[in-house]
């Protein structure tokens, strides 16, 4: 036990709970904060970022591709509500995060003093839970809390906001041990009995793989369920890591923009043993009609996603790796004979047309076959991001960076930031003119770090994605969709410090990869695409299987 102030005791907690990379931005109220990260830069590694909505999607970033809890510093005011955005994105996707924030003196919280929010107000709707330290006793038992919070149960990020009286106040400090996430709780055998007879009695199962699959390092159990119970495979977005595409059971993403297969399997299972899924709107389309033929288990860690969009006739809540263990050993080995000849049948029809310019899947394909099955794969939000979700070659799990639930555009830079200084490995990001101009001043902080960072831009000149809805369901009417912008990307990167390349077409692309992949600092391959290019097949919203648009 010895003395230490608030700053102090922030730091070795950090420590503790084995941090060794804090994202962040300084400012008046986290001075002290600062100083005593400056005291110990051999213990902790702080990354300035250009902004503090960079520092959240960087720590986020880290958390996705590493396991851990990532963590973030901002200080009051404008600090705290630019990292808002940033929390949300991980609140949104389950990722664990503990974001510190300063204030001014708990004497003078609403005083409207300067630099002062109210950050407790503005975070708790977005985060999993949100502190206000007011007592520098409860400094260190709160910030450990914080950490038990955020990888406990269903993980989410957690705010602790610590005024300047607090950091700077002297008490007691006793080391403790790394905090344990709680334990997930085991569910009732009774249910995952029930459900081993409804995989037994089924001839068309379908596993449906979320990110608690993911979240609960349970990818390895995926590929022998499916194997025994002779299930096909379909996804969300944030569960496509769950299993190597390559096997013969991947039907890729479902949904509003997901693969003609991985839809229409839904109309054809007579049984989907979803994990981890929250059965979103952009993933069941019309919910009257979602897998209408079929029994449904729902195993997820949170209760309050069983029956919220979609009613399971088996809702099992607890531990998903106890769950799939336990029904893997319990189910019977299957063949399910016709089940291939149908699903292979529909996989047949898959084609897709070849452009005689280079597209955006050809980009993808193309800087596919230069990275390895550990390579980082970040996206942005928009077109960009469905065409890799459809066309990547995903081997591992923690290899997709991308912002899911909440759908926030600039989320990709800070998020490849943070998972490169993760994994320490090569990590590309996939972003579209309209993302990256979102927040592409973190290629400051990717080139001060000295990261290796292939950033591919697929350049249309449009907000695609938006331009797109207004092209199908607006006839046509393109309001603010064609930006008409003279940014040039290749010129901008090499002002901040990057490599930089173009290409329109296949060659070009070809001689700026082989350049790009043998460059270990940061660079930036700008694609030129064509502009009118729609991420198809496409479910119409509220529409089914039937409506899809697939030319």
């Amino acid at each position: 036990m010895s003395l230490k102030n608030g700053c102090e005791i922030i730091v070795e907690i950090l420590v503790e709970q084995g941090v060794d990379t804090v994202f962040g931005y300084p400012g008046g109220q986290v001075l002290n904060i600062y100083d005593a990260l400056y005291k110990n830069q051999n213990r902790i590694k702080h990354v300035l970022t250009a902004h503090e909505q960079g520092a959240a999607h960087a720590a986020d970033g880290y958390s996705r591709a590493s396991g851990k809890v990532g963590v973030c510093i901002a200080t009051s005011g404008p600090g705290a509500c630019n990292l808002i955005t940033g929390i949300a994105t991980a609140h949104a996707d389950s990722i664990p995060l503990v974001a510190i924030t300063g204030n001014v003196p708990t004497d003078m919280i609403g005083t409207d003093s300067f630099q002062e929010v109210d950050t407790i107000g503005l975070s708790i709707p977005v985060s999993k839970h949100s502190f206000l330290v007011k007592d520098i006793k409860s400094l260190a038992p709160t910030i450990r809390e914080a950490f038990k919070i955020a990888k406990s149960g269903r993980p989410g990020p957690v705010l602790v906001d610590i005024p300047k009286n607090v950091q700077i106040a002297e008490t007691e400090f006793t080391p403790m041990p790394e905090v344990k996430k709680v334990p997930d709780p085991v569910p009732k055998t009774e249910l995952l009995d029930k459900a081993v007879k409804l995989i037994n009695a089924s001839s068309r199962p379908l596993i449906y793989c979320g990110g608690g699959v993911i979240n609960g390092n349970c990818s390895d159990l995926i590929e022998p369920l499916a194997e025994k119970a002779d299930a096909y495979v379909a996804f969300s977005m944030m569960g496509l890591t769950s299993m190597d595409s390559e096997s013969f059971r991947y039907l890729g993403m479902s949904g509003m923009h997901g693969r003609f297969a991985a839809t229409n399997a839904f109309t054809k299972t007579d049984l989907v043993i979803a994990a981890g899924v929250r059965f979103t709107d952009r993933a069941t389309g019309n919910k009257k009609h979602f897998a209408e033929n079929a029994k449904i288990i729902h195993i997820d860690i949170d209760s309050a996603e069983h029956d919220k969009n979609i009613t399971a006739d088996i809702k099992i809540c607890g531990s998903l790796q106890y769950s799939l263990k336990y029904i893997l050993e319990n189910i019977n080995k299957k063949n399910n004979a016709n089940w291939h000849k149908e699903m292979e049948n529909i996989k047949s029809k898959e084609t897709y047309p070849h452009s005689p310019v280079m597209t955006a899947q050809d980009v993808i394909r193309a800087v596919n076959k230069y990275t390895s099955p550990d390579t980082i794969i970040a996206t942005d939000v928009g077109q960009h991001q469905m065409w890799v979700a459809q066309e990547y070659k995903f081997k591992k799990p923690r290899t997709h960076l991308t912002s899911g639930g909440l759908g926030t555009m600039g989320f990709g830079l800070g998020a490849a930031i943070g998972g490169c200084m993760a994994t320490g490995k090569k990590t590309v990001l996939f972003t579209g003119d309209g993302s990256f101009g979102m927040n592409l001043n973190e290629l400051a902080t990717a080139v001060s770090q000295k990261l290796p960072i292939t950033i591919v831009v697929l350049n249309n000149s449009r907000l695609g994605m938006i331009r797109q809805w207004q092209s199908l369901f607006f006839e046509n009417r393109y309001m603010a969709t064609i930006p008409d912008r003279k940014t040039d990307f290749v010129k901008l990167a090499e002002a901040f410090g990057a490599h930089a390349f173009r290409a329109e077409n296949m060659s070009e692309l070809e001689t700026a990869l082989d350049k790009a992949f043998k460059i270990n600092t940061p660079v930036v391959v700008e694609c030129i695409i064509p502009p009118e290019e729609n991420v198809l097949p496409m479910v119409p919203p509220n529409g089914t299987a039937e409506d899809i648009i697939l030319r």
